[in-house]
């Protein structure tokens, strides 16, 4: 169990503390719908009540998609796309998806390679995309998601307003649905930049996601 601690601590780090975020958020949204609720005459929910609502799913798959979408798009551009003095980048003249023998792929493959990566034909071509695949695909079923619990929100305050509900594709159309989006997909290509930039000036020891303090600001694929 100590090995298992020591060996998975990042990603157990961050599983908790996305875990107490989740409860957070739903404590705290309870909380301020059940104040826009008894403002305006309306009925409070339980916590149970509120995290099986739309507004609950709506705020945290708006949330999800955005985070994965930034992943995507990262993944994918990073491929043909290079900042030269980032440790976030591939060395000018490596763009592209590089030869078999980089890749250490079929006959270049290493006996503790991953069996997928050692064949040939359909099944490499899917382990050699997986990645953007799968991130690909949980960015698509967060918008999907988004976009029903958005339409369901939506319409109970149209609704209560009196106001005619609005279909799937009107909703998806509507400056509330883009709203939502657009303000989390910002912030999302912000963070992305400032971190390729200034990861070519600045410096954390120790971190993969820093050059060694002492590196060129020029050197480009270099991790600490």
């Amino acid at each position: 169990m100590r090995s298992f601690l020591k060996d998975n601590a990042l990603s157990l780090f961050f599983l908790v503390l996305f875990l107490l975020a989740l409860a957070g958020q739903s404590v705290a949204g309870n909380a301020d719908y059940n104040e826009r609720q008894v403002a305006e005459g309306g009925a409070a929910l339980s916590w149970a009540e509120y995290v099986t609502s739309s507004d609950f799913a709506v705020d945290v798959a708006e949330n999800w998609q955005s985070e994965y979408l930034q992943f995507l798009l990262f993944i994918m551009a990073t491929v043909w796309w290079v900042q030269r003095g980032s440790p976030e980048s591939k060395e000018p003249g490596k763009e592209g998806t590089e030869s078999d023998s980089d890749q250490q792929v079929g006959r270049h493959s290493e006996p503790d390679s991953p069996a997928w990566a050692k064949t040939t034909g359909l099944r490499l071509k899917l382990y050699s995309n997986s990645l953007g695949m799968t991130m690909g695909l949980i960015f698509l079923l967060s918008w999907l998601t988004q976009s029903l619990a958005g339409r369901a929100a939506y319409n109970a305050e149209q609704l209560a307003r009196l106001q005619d509900p609005l279909s799937w594709w009107e909703y998806v159309g509507s400056a509330d649905f883009w709203n939502r989006t657009l303000q989390n997909w910002q912030s999302e290509f912000l963070a992305v930049l400032s971190m390729v930039v200034l990861s070519v000036y600045l410096r954390q020891r120790g971190s993969p996601e820093s050059k060694p303090v002492g590196a060129a600001h020029k050197a480009t694929g270099v991790e600490g």
